[in-house]
Protein backbone atom coordinates (compact mmCIF):
# COMPACT_ATOMS: atom_id res chain seq x y z
CA UNK A 1 0.00 0.00 0.00
CA UNK A 2 1.13 3.66 -0.34
CA UNK A 3 -0.16 6.32 1.33
CA UNK A 4 0.18 9.74 2.20
CA UNK A 5 2.50 11.21 4.77
CA UNK A 6 3.97 14.00 5.85
CA UNK A 7 6.88 15.06 3.91
CA UNK A 8 5.16 18.10 3.03
CA UNK A 9 2.81 16.31 0.07
CA UNK A 10 5.68 13.71 -0.91
CA UNK A 11 4.67 10.04 -0.83
CA UNK A 12 6.32 7.51 1.30
CA UNK A 13 6.17 3.95 1.40
CA UNK A 14 4.82 3.28 4.87
CA UNK A 15 3.47 -0.58 4.98
CA UNK A 16 4.95 -2.03 1.53
CA UNK A 17 7.20 -4.85 2.18
CA UNK A 18 9.07 -3.58 -1.16
CA UNK A 19 10.81 -0.60 0.73
CA UNK A 20 13.05 -3.30 3.36
CA UNK A 21 16.42 -2.93 2.68
CA UNK A 22 16.88 -6.64 2.66
CA UNK A 23 13.16 -7.15 0.82
CA UNK A 24 15.23 -5.08 -2.30
CA UNK A 25 18.17 -7.09 -2.62
CA UNK A 26 15.86 -10.46 -2.72
CA UNK A 27 13.63 -8.96 -5.26
CA UNK A 28 16.85 -7.76 -7.36
CA UNK A 29 17.60 -11.72 -7.09
CA UNK A 30 14.62 -12.98 -8.27
CA UNK A 31 15.15 -10.28 -11.18
CA UNK A 32 18.42 -11.37 -12.28
CA UNK A 33 19.22 -14.35 -10.70
CA UNK A 34 22.14 -15.30 -13.04
CA UNK A 35 23.81 -12.17 -12.96
CA UNK A 36 26.94 -11.36 -11.22
CA UNK A 37 26.62 -9.85 -7.86
CA UNK A 38 29.76 -9.93 -6.28
CA UNK A 39 33.39 -10.80 -6.10
CA UNK A 40 35.62 -10.93 -3.36
CA UNK A 41 38.91 -12.08 -3.87
CA UNK A 42 38.38 -15.83 -5.25
CA UNK A 43 34.99 -15.74 -4.73
CA UNK A 44 32.17 -15.00 -7.03
CA UNK A 45 28.61 -14.82 -6.22
CA UNK A 46 25.75 -14.80 -8.83
CA UNK A 47 22.47 -12.73 -7.50
CA UNK A 48 20.91 -16.21 -6.42
CA UNK A 49 24.05 -17.39 -4.99
CA UNK A 50 23.47 -14.19 -2.30
CA UNK A 51 19.80 -14.60 -1.94
CA UNK A 52 20.53 -18.33 -0.49
CA UNK A 53 23.08 -17.17 1.50
CA UNK A 54 21.41 -14.48 3.03
CA UNK A 55 18.03 -16.34 3.56
CA UNK A 56 20.04 -19.13 4.61
CA UNK A 57 21.31 -16.74 7.60
CA UNK A 58 18.55 -15.09 8.42
CA UNK A 59 17.34 -18.90 9.38
CA UNK A 60 19.90 -19.04 11.45
CA UNK A 61 19.38 -15.36 12.96
CA UNK A 62 15.76 -16.33 13.81
CA UNK A 63 17.29 -19.41 15.27
CA UNK A 64 19.55 -17.63 17.17
CA UNK A 65 16.15 -15.98 18.75
CA UNK A 66 16.77 -12.61 16.89
CA UNK A 67 13.27 -10.71 17.06
CA UNK A 68 12.16 -7.35 14.71
CA UNK A 69 13.94 -4.97 16.76
CA UNK A 70 16.59 -6.96 18.04
CA UNK A 71 20.26 -5.26 17.29
CA UNK A 72 23.03 -7.62 15.42
CA UNK A 73 26.36 -5.79 15.36
CA UNK A 74 29.73 -6.61 12.34
CA UNK A 75 32.89 -5.70 13.35
CA UNK A 76 35.56 -6.56 10.28
CA UNK A 77 36.95 -5.40 7.76
CA UNK A 78 35.06 -5.56 3.86
CA UNK A 79 34.07 -9.16 3.22
CA UNK A 80 30.89 -10.75 1.96
CA UNK A 81 30.06 -11.74 4.89
CA UNK A 82 29.36 -8.35 6.16
CA UNK A 83 26.65 -7.87 3.52
CA UNK A 84 25.05 -10.86 3.93
CA UNK A 85 24.45 -10.43 7.51
CA UNK A 86 23.23 -6.74 6.75
CA UNK A 87 21.07 -7.83 4.24
CA UNK A 88 19.57 -11.16 6.60
CA UNK A 89 19.17 -8.66 9.76
CA UNK A 90 16.73 -6.61 7.98
CA UNK A 91 14.97 -8.97 5.83
CA UNK A 92 13.55 -10.10 9.14
CA UNK A 93 13.32 -6.83 11.03
CA UNK A 94 16.33 -6.27 13.16
CA UNK A 95 18.65 -3.64 12.86
CA UNK A 96 22.18 -3.70 11.87
CA UNK A 97 25.18 -2.09 13.62
CA UNK A 98 28.15 -1.98 11.63
CA UNK A 99 30.99 -1.21 14.48
CA UNK A 100 34.78 0.55 12.77
CA UNK A 101 37.38 -2.08 13.15
CA UNK A 102 39.96 0.87 13.65
CA UNK A 103 39.12 1.84 17.30
CA UNK A 104 39.92 0.17 20.22
CA UNK A 105 38.44 -2.86 22.05
CA UNK A 106 36.99 0.32 24.96
CA UNK A 107 35.84 2.00 21.83
CA UNK A 108 34.28 -0.78 20.54
CA UNK A 109 32.62 -2.26 23.83
CA UNK A 110 30.67 0.96 24.53
CA UNK A 111 29.26 0.91 20.91
CA UNK A 112 28.18 -2.78 21.35
CA UNK A 113 26.89 -1.97 24.90
CA UNK A 114 25.30 1.16 23.99
CA UNK A 115 23.50 -0.65 21.27
CA UNK A 116 22.65 -3.59 23.33
CA UNK A 117 23.53 -5.73 20.63
CA UNK A 118 22.02 -9.47 20.65
CA UNK A 119 24.95 -11.03 18.67
CA UNK A 120 27.87 -9.38 17.40
CA UNK A 121 29.79 -11.09 14.08
CA UNK A 122 33.49 -10.10 14.06
CA UNK A 123 36.87 -11.44 12.22
CA UNK A 124 39.67 -13.04 13.21
CA UNK A 125 41.90 -9.61 13.68
CA UNK A 126 38.93 -7.93 15.29
CA UNK A 127 38.38 -10.60 17.89
CA UNK A 128 42.08 -10.27 18.78
CA UNK A 129 42.16 -6.67 19.44
CA UNK A 130 38.64 -6.93 21.68
CA UNK A 131 39.37 -10.15 23.56
CA UNK A 132 40.68 -7.68 26.38
CA UNK A 133 37.37 -6.27 26.75
CA UNK A 134 35.26 -9.20 26.33
CA UNK A 135 34.28 -10.11 30.00
CA UNK A 136 33.01 -6.56 29.42
CA UNK A 137 30.61 -6.86 26.37
CA UNK A 138 27.00 -7.35 27.05
CA UNK A 139 25.91 -9.64 24.20
CA UNK A 140 24.33 -12.78 23.56
CA UNK A 141 26.00 -14.29 21.27
CA UNK A 142 29.41 -13.66 19.71
CA UNK A 143 30.56 -15.21 16.57
CA UNK A 144 33.57 -15.72 14.57
CA UNK A 145 33.61 -14.98 11.08
CA UNK A 146 36.15 -17.46 9.11
CA UNK A 147 37.20 -18.46 12.42
CA UNK A 148 36.80 -20.51 15.09
CA UNK A 149 37.99 -20.27 19.22
CA UNK A 150 37.09 -21.20 22.57
CA UNK A 151 34.78 -17.98 22.98
CA UNK A 152 33.78 -17.65 19.20
CA UNK A 153 32.35 -20.31 17.58
CA UNK A 154 32.54 -20.38 13.99
CA UNK A 155 29.92 -18.97 11.49
CA UNK A 156 29.62 -22.06 9.56
CA UNK A 157 29.08 -23.92 12.56
CA UNK A 158 25.67 -22.33 13.38
CA UNK A 159 24.66 -22.43 9.84
CA UNK A 160 22.03 -25.27 9.17
CA UNK A 161 23.31 -28.04 6.95
CA UNK A 162 19.91 -27.13 5.18
CA UNK A 163 17.74 -24.15 5.94
CA UNK A 164 14.83 -26.28 4.52
CA UNK A 165 13.64 -23.97 2.09
CA UNK A 166 15.00 -20.58 0.10
CA UNK A 167 12.17 -18.81 -0.28
CA UNK A 168 12.82 -15.58 1.17
CA UNK A 169 9.08 -14.82 1.94
CA UNK A 170 8.67 -17.88 4.70
CA UNK A 171 11.04 -15.76 6.69
CA UNK A 172 10.69 -12.25 5.78
CA UNK A 173 8.99 -9.41 8.08
CA UNK A 174 7.08 -6.86 6.80
CA UNK A 175 8.51 -3.93 7.45
CA UNK A 176 7.61 0.07 7.12
CA UNK A 177 9.35 3.09 6.11
CA UNK A 178 9.72 4.01 9.64
CA UNK A 179 11.11 0.93 11.03
CA UNK A 180 15.24 1.15 12.34
CA UNK A 181 17.24 -0.86 9.57
CA UNK A 182 20.70 0.81 10.60
CA UNK A 183 22.67 2.42 13.68
CA UNK A 184 25.85 3.88 12.44
CA UNK A 185 27.73 5.31 15.24
CA UNK A 186 29.54 8.58 14.62
CA UNK A 187 32.43 10.29 16.77
CA UNK A 188 30.66 12.32 19.53
CA UNK A 189 31.13 15.99 19.65
CA UNK A 190 31.34 15.94 23.73
CA UNK A 191 33.78 12.61 23.74
CA UNK A 192 31.01 10.03 23.45
CA UNK A 193 29.79 8.30 20.16
CA UNK A 194 26.60 8.37 19.26
CA UNK A 195 24.54 6.00 17.08
CA UNK A 196 22.71 7.95 13.98
CA UNK A 197 19.27 5.74 13.40
CA UNK A 198 19.00 5.36 9.81
CA UNK A 199 15.53 3.60 8.41
CA UNK A 200 13.84 1.46 5.44
CA UNK A 201 12.67 4.61 4.25
CA UNK A 202 15.65 6.60 4.53
CA UNK A 203 17.69 3.81 2.55
CA UNK A 204 15.26 3.83 -0.26
CA UNK A 205 14.82 7.22 -0.43
CA UNK A 206 18.80 7.72 -0.63
CA UNK A 207 18.59 5.02 -3.20
CA UNK A 208 16.15 7.10 -5.59
CA UNK A 209 18.75 9.94 -5.10
CA UNK A 210 21.34 8.33 -6.38
CA UNK A 211 19.30 6.61 -8.95
CA UNK A 212 18.33 10.61 -9.89
CA UNK A 213 21.84 11.67 -10.39
CA UNK A 214 23.31 12.73 -13.97
CA UNK A 215 25.98 9.98 -13.77
CA UNK A 216 24.84 6.51 -13.77
CA UNK A 217 25.92 3.10 -12.96
CA UNK A 218 26.93 0.33 -15.51
CA UNK A 219 29.70 -2.32 -16.01
CA UNK A 220 30.73 -2.73 -12.33
CA UNK A 221 31.36 -1.30 -9.22
CA UNK A 222 34.55 -1.26 -7.07
CA UNK A 223 34.62 -0.71 -3.26
CA UNK A 224 37.45 -0.64 -1.20
CA UNK A 225 36.18 1.89 0.90
CA UNK A 226 35.12 0.42 4.58
CA UNK A 227 31.31 -1.25 4.43
CA UNK A 228 31.15 0.63 8.06
CA UNK A 229 31.25 4.11 6.94
CA UNK A 230 28.34 5.41 5.03
CA UNK A 231 30.08 6.70 1.96
CA UNK A 232 31.66 3.09 1.68
CA UNK A 233 28.12 1.20 1.94
CA UNK A 234 25.17 3.85 0.70
CA UNK A 235 27.15 5.89 -2.09
CA UNK A 236 27.58 2.97 -4.57
CA UNK A 237 27.49 0.06 -2.84
CA UNK A 238 23.64 -1.04 -1.71
CA UNK A 239 22.57 1.10 -4.68
CA UNK A 240 24.70 -1.13 -7.14
CA UNK A 241 23.76 -4.26 -5.74
CA UNK A 242 19.90 -3.07 -6.03
CA UNK A 243 20.28 -2.02 -9.32
CA UNK A 244 21.53 -5.34 -10.64
CA UNK A 245 25.36 -3.65 -11.18
CA UNK A 246 28.22 -6.62 -9.90
CA UNK A 247 30.15 -5.36 -7.11
CA UNK A 248 33.66 -5.84 -7.25
CA UNK A 249 34.74 -5.71 -3.37
CA UNK A 250 38.07 -5.16 -1.81
CA UNK A 251 38.66 -6.35 1.88
CA UNK A 252 40.87 -2.69 2.16
CA UNK A 253 42.52 -0.31 -0.12
CA UNK A 254 45.09 -1.80 -1.87
CA UNK A 255 46.15 0.74 -4.54
CA UNK A 256 47.69 -1.85 -7.14
CA UNK A 257 45.12 -4.45 -6.87
CA UNK A 258 42.60 -1.40 -7.64
CA UNK A 259 44.46 -0.92 -10.77
CA UNK A 260 44.69 -4.56 -11.58
CA UNK A 261 40.70 -4.95 -10.68
CA UNK A 262 39.67 -1.33 -12.73
CA UNK A 263 41.13 -3.02 -16.10
CA UNK A 264 40.14 -7.02 -15.40
CA UNK A 265 36.33 -6.24 -14.79
CA UNK A 266 35.49 -3.19 -16.65
CA UNK A 267 35.05 -1.09 -13.36
CA UNK A 268 32.85 2.45 -14.26
CA UNK A 269 32.96 3.79 -10.95
CA UNK A 270 34.61 3.78 -7.11
CA UNK A 271 33.98 5.57 -3.96
CA UNK A 272 36.34 7.10 -2.02
CA UNK A 273 38.30 10.51 -0.19
CA UNK A 274 40.32 12.36 -1.89
CA UNK A 275 43.63 10.99 -0.10
CA UNK A 276 42.82 7.49 -1.52
CA UNK A 277 42.55 8.66 -5.33
CA UNK A 278 45.87 10.57 -4.93
CA UNK A 279 47.81 7.25 -3.64
CA UNK A 280 46.17 5.67 -6.14
CA UNK A 281 47.57 8.05 -8.71
CA UNK A 282 50.87 7.52 -7.20
CA UNK A 283 51.05 3.90 -7.85
CA UNK A 284 53.69 3.25 -10.29
CA UNK A 285 51.69 1.43 -12.85
CA UNK A 286 48.70 4.52 -12.86
CA UNK A 287 50.36 6.00 -16.04
CA UNK A 288 50.15 3.03 -18.00
CA UNK A 289 46.60 1.85 -16.83
CA UNK A 290 43.35 1.84 -18.70
CA UNK A 291 40.81 3.78 -17.36
CA UNK A 292 38.34 3.59 -20.13
CA UNK A 293 35.76 1.69 -18.49
CA UNK A 294 35.51 4.35 -15.68
CA UNK A 295 32.31 6.79 -16.14
CA UNK A 296 33.26 8.56 -13.16
CA UNK A 297 34.92 8.39 -9.69
CA UNK A 298 32.36 9.33 -6.42
CA UNK A 299 34.72 11.53 -3.96
CA UNK A 300 33.69 12.61 -0.15
CA UNK A 301 34.73 13.94 3.04
CA UNK A 302 36.60 16.80 1.15
CA UNK A 303 36.69 19.03 -1.89
CA UNK A 304 39.37 17.49 -4.97
CA UNK A 305 42.12 19.45 -5.33
CA UNK A 306 42.55 20.70 -8.71
CA UNK A 307 45.79 18.84 -9.34
CA UNK A 308 44.00 15.61 -8.72
CA UNK A 309 41.21 16.94 -10.99
CA UNK A 310 43.74 17.46 -13.80
CA UNK A 311 45.78 14.61 -13.60
CA UNK A 312 42.83 12.24 -13.97
CA UNK A 313 41.35 14.43 -16.78
CA UNK A 314 44.48 13.25 -18.95
CA UNK A 315 43.53 9.70 -18.21
CA UNK A 316 39.51 10.69 -19.48
CA UNK A 317 38.34 10.32 -15.86
CA UNK A 318 36.33 12.85 -14.24
CA UNK A 319 35.22 13.09 -10.37
CA UNK A 320 31.80 12.87 -9.16
CA UNK A 321 31.84 15.07 -6.24
CA UNK A 322 29.21 15.13 -2.99
CA UNK A 323 28.33 16.43 0.12
CA UNK A 324 26.63 14.00 2.65
CA UNK A 325 26.35 12.66 5.98
CA UNK A 326 25.90 9.81 7.67
CA UNK A 327 22.38 11.25 9.45
CA UNK A 328 21.41 11.99 5.97
CA UNK A 329 21.67 8.55 4.73
CA UNK A 330 24.53 10.36 2.89
CA UNK A 331 23.38 11.93 0.21
CA UNK A 332 22.80 15.64 -0.11
CA UNK A 333 24.31 17.30 -2.95
CA UNK A 334 26.34 16.45 -6.15
CA UNK A 335 28.75 18.28 -8.19
CA UNK A 336 28.31 16.61 -11.48
CA UNK A 337 31.39 15.57 -13.95
CA UNK A 338 30.50 18.60 -16.48
CA UNK A 339 30.42 21.09 -13.21
CA UNK A 340 33.92 19.91 -11.49
CA UNK A 341 36.08 22.40 -12.97
CA UNK A 342 33.77 25.60 -13.63
CA UNK A 343 32.21 25.06 -9.80
CA UNK A 344 35.38 23.90 -8.05
CA UNK A 345 35.13 23.87 -4.47
CA UNK A 346 31.23 23.60 -4.50
CA UNK A 347 29.19 20.65 -3.76
CA UNK A 348 26.81 20.58 -5.92
CA UNK A 349 23.15 20.96 -6.66
CA UNK A 350 20.39 19.15 -3.58
CA UNK A 351 19.34 16.00 -4.89
CA UNK A 352 16.64 15.16 -6.35
CA UNK A 353 14.37 14.57 -2.44
CA UNK A 354 16.41 16.37 -0.68
CA UNK A 355 16.23 20.37 0.18
CA UNK A 356 19.10 22.47 1.79
CA UNK A 357 18.86 26.10 2.98
CA UNK A 358 20.90 28.52 4.68
CA UNK A 359 19.69 29.93 7.98
CA UNK A 360 21.35 33.06 10.60
CA UNK A 361 21.47 32.28 14.47
CA UNK A 362 17.92 33.20 14.85
CA UNK A 363 16.94 29.87 12.13
CA UNK A 364 16.04 32.56 9.27
CA UNK A 365 17.24 32.06 5.70
CA UNK A 366 20.19 33.78 4.69
CA UNK A 367 20.80 35.85 1.44
CA UNK A 368 21.77 34.36 -1.21
CA UNK A 369 25.96 33.35 -1.17
CA UNK A 370 25.62 34.84 2.73
CA UNK A 371 27.21 32.48 5.03
CA UNK A 372 25.08 30.43 7.91
CA UNK A 373 24.63 26.93 9.00
CA UNK A 374 23.74 24.08 6.45
CA UNK A 375 19.98 23.05 7.12
CA UNK A 376 18.77 19.81 5.22
CA UNK A 377 15.53 18.33 4.80
CA UNK A 378 13.90 14.80 3.43
CA UNK A 379 12.68 11.33 3.92
CA UNK A 380 16.55 10.43 3.78
CA UNK A 381 17.10 12.38 6.94
CA UNK A 382 17.38 10.61 10.26
CA UNK A 383 14.62 10.20 12.72
CA UNK A 384 17.62 10.55 15.50
CA UNK A 385 20.11 9.47 18.09
CA UNK A 386 19.70 6.16 19.67
CA UNK A 387 18.34 6.32 22.91
CA UNK A 388 19.52 9.88 22.96
CA UNK A 389 16.36 12.47 22.87
CA UNK A 390 18.11 15.54 24.20
CA UNK A 391 20.91 15.26 20.94
CA UNK A 392 17.68 14.07 18.89
CA UNK A 393 15.84 17.38 19.86
CA UNK A 394 19.24 19.64 19.83
CA UNK A 395 19.61 18.20 15.98
CA UNK A 396 16.19 19.58 14.47
CA UNK A 397 14.60 23.14 13.75
CA UNK A 398 10.88 23.29 15.34
CA UNK A 399 9.52 23.06 11.32
CA UNK A 400 11.87 19.60 11.47
CA UNK A 401 14.76 20.66 9.35
CA UNK A 402 18.32 18.68 10.39
CA UNK A 403 20.88 20.78 11.90
CA UNK A 404 24.43 19.59 9.96
CA UNK A 405 26.62 22.19 12.29
CA UNK A 406 28.28 22.39 8.66
CA UNK A 407 28.87 26.56 7.31
CA UNK A 408 28.45 27.47 4.18
CA UNK A 409 26.17 29.74 1.25
CA UNK A 410 24.19 28.79 -1.52
CA UNK A 411 25.23 31.00 -4.75
CA UNK A 412 23.44 32.93 -7.57
CA UNK A 413 22.63 29.39 -9.60
CA UNK A 414 21.38 27.40 -6.24
CA UNK A 415 24.89 25.43 -5.84
CA UNK A 416 26.12 24.48 -2.15
CA UNK A 417 29.66 26.20 -0.89
CA UNK A 418 31.06 24.45 2.24
CA UNK A 419 33.31 27.04 3.93
CA UNK A 420 33.59 25.19 7.84
CA UNK A 421 33.06 22.27 8.66
CA UNK A 422 30.45 20.54 11.77
CA UNK A 423 31.97 21.76 15.26
CA UNK A 424 35.23 21.49 14.33
CA UNK A 425 35.63 18.11 13.06
CA UNK A 426 38.79 17.07 11.21
CA UNK A 427 38.86 14.78 8.58
CA UNK A 428 42.03 13.00 8.23
CA UNK A 429 42.66 9.77 5.86
CA UNK A 430 38.48 10.20 5.10
CA UNK A 431 38.16 9.50 8.58
CA UNK A 432 35.99 11.87 10.99
CA UNK A 433 37.62 13.22 14.00
CA UNK A 434 36.17 15.35 16.58
CA UNK A 435 38.63 17.18 19.00
CA UNK A 436 36.37 16.98 21.71
CA UNK A 437 36.76 13.02 22.22
CA UNK A 438 40.60 13.32 21.85
CA UNK A 439 40.43 16.38 24.21
CA UNK A 440 38.74 14.77 27.06
CA UNK A 441 41.29 11.62 26.91
CA UNK A 442 44.20 14.08 26.65
CA UNK A 443 42.86 16.66 29.51
CA UNK A 444 43.44 13.37 31.70
CA UNK A 445 47.14 13.33 31.27
CA UNK A 446 48.75 14.13 34.73
CA UNK A 447 50.89 16.44 33.03
CA UNK A 448 48.24 18.31 31.13
CA UNK A 449 46.17 21.24 32.60
CA UNK A 450 44.33 22.41 29.38
CA UNK A 451 43.67 20.99 25.81
CA UNK A 452 42.63 21.99 22.81
CA UNK A 453 42.68 20.00 19.47
CA UNK A 454 42.76 21.49 15.63
CA UNK A 455 43.03 20.05 12.04
CA UNK A 456 46.35 21.11 10.25
CA UNK A 457 46.85 20.52 6.21
CA UNK A 458 48.11 17.66 5.41
CA UNK A 459 49.13 16.63 2.02
CA UNK A 460 48.74 12.61 2.52
CA UNK A 461 45.83 12.81 4.52
CA UNK A 462 44.00 16.19 3.72
CA UNK A 463 44.67 16.84 7.22
CA UNK A 464 46.30 16.16 10.64
CA UNK A 465 45.34 15.97 14.33
CA UNK A 466 47.07 18.29 16.28
CA UNK A 467 47.11 18.89 19.74
CA UNK A 468 48.06 22.43 21.91
CA UNK A 469 48.61 22.19 25.33
CA UNK A 470 49.30 24.10 28.85
CA UNK A 471 50.96 22.00 31.58
CA UNK A 472 49.98 21.02 35.26
CA UNK A 473 53.68 20.20 35.90
CA UNK A 474 57.24 21.08 35.75
CA UNK A 475 57.14 17.55 32.98
CA UNK A 476 56.52 18.32 29.72
CA UNK A 477 55.11 15.21 27.88
CA UNK A 478 57.03 14.01 24.41
CA UNK A 479 54.23 13.67 21.54
CA UNK A 480 55.10 9.72 22.04
CA UNK A 481 54.05 10.23 25.40
CA UNK A 482 50.68 10.99 24.72
CA UNK A 483 50.38 8.30 21.82
CA UNK A 484 51.68 5.56 24.61
CA UNK A 485 48.84 7.26 27.18
CA UNK A 486 46.04 7.40 24.41
CA UNK A 487 47.08 3.75 22.53
CA UNK A 488 44.24 1.81 24.21
CA UNK A 489 41.24 5.05 24.74
CA UNK A 490 41.36 6.02 21.13
CA UNK A 491 42.02 4.61 17.49
CA UNK A 492 45.13 5.21 16.19
CA UNK A 493 43.81 8.13 13.33
CA UNK A 494 42.58 9.76 16.24
CA UNK A 495 45.98 10.56 18.04
CA UNK A 496 48.08 13.61 17.63
CA UNK A 497 50.23 13.44 15.22
CA UNK A 498 51.52 17.03 16.31
CA UNK A 499 51.84 18.71 19.87
CA UNK A 500 52.79 22.01 20.67
CA UNK A 501 53.10 23.51 24.30
CA UNK A 502 51.87 27.07 25.20
CA UNK A 503 51.65 28.68 28.18
CA UNK A 504 47.67 30.08 27.62
CA UNK A 505 45.47 29.12 25.06
CA UNK A 506 43.91 31.76 22.92
CA UNK A 507 40.35 32.78 24.53
CA UNK A 508 37.68 35.06 23.80
CA UNK A 509 35.97 37.71 26.10
CA UNK A 510 33.14 34.96 26.73
CA UNK A 511 36.00 32.46 27.74
CA UNK A 512 36.12 30.02 24.97
CA UNK A 513 38.94 28.61 23.17
CA UNK A 514 39.85 30.39 19.77
CA UNK A 515 41.11 27.38 17.30
CA UNK A 516 40.48 29.48 14.38
CA UNK A 517 44.06 31.54 16.29
CA UNK A 518 45.59 28.37 16.98
CA UNK A 519 45.39 26.86 13.06
CA UNK A 520 46.79 29.88 12.04
CA UNK A 521 49.58 29.88 14.43
CA UNK A 522 50.56 26.59 13.80
CA UNK A 523 49.92 26.74 9.82
CA UNK A 524 52.48 28.98 9.68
Amino acid sequence: MIAACGWEGSLLLQEYDGVGMGHMLIRRARMNPNAPALRFEDLSLTYKDLERNIVSLAWTLKDQGVEPGDRIGYLGLNDPKFLEVLYASALIGAIFVPINYRLTAQEITFIANDAGLKMLFADEPSAVLLQPCLEKLRCDCVIGVNFESAKWPALKGVLPESPGTTDASEIAHTVKADDVVLIMYTSGTTGRPKGATLTHGNIFWNLLNAKFMEETMRGATLTCAPLFHIGGLNVTTHPSLVSGVQVILHREFNAAKILEDIQLHGVSTMFGAPTMFDMLMRETNFEGADFSSVMAFNCGAAPVPLPLIDAYAEKGVSFCQGYGLTETSPYVSVLSTADARQKKGSAGMPLMFTRVKIVGSDDKPMPVTERGEILVHGPNVTPGYWQLPEATREAFTLSGWFRTGDIGYLDEEGYLFICDRKKDMIITGGENVYPAEVESELVAHPDIAEVAVVGLPDEKWGETVAAVITLSSDREPSLEDLNQFLADRLARYKRPRVLHVMDLLPRNPAGKVQKFVLRDRLAS
